[in-house]
């Protein structure tokens, strides 16, 4: 997550950092949940996104989520 100031570039505020922190430590103690099924989270990356997404619900300064490109 880090700051750039070049055009372009993704910028996150440092409460989403420290909520993407806390989520990755909840994934590293087995506490981390998905969504509707209750599983345990396993993947890095699904718990970056579940940090993001905890984040932009609490109000912190998170870029929109990225659409996928239809063809």
């Amino acid at each position: 997550m880090a700051k750039r100031t070049r055009k372009g570039t993704r910028r996150y505020s440092k409460k989403s950092q420290s909520t993407v922190a806390s989520a990755m430590r909840r994934k590293k103690r087995g506490t981390l949940k998905s969504g509707r099924s209750g599983r345990k989270v396993t993947s890095r990356k699904q718990a970056i996104a579940i940090g993001l997404s905890e984040a932009r619900k609490k109000g912190a300064k998170v870029p929109p989520r990225r659409r996928a490109s239809s063809r």
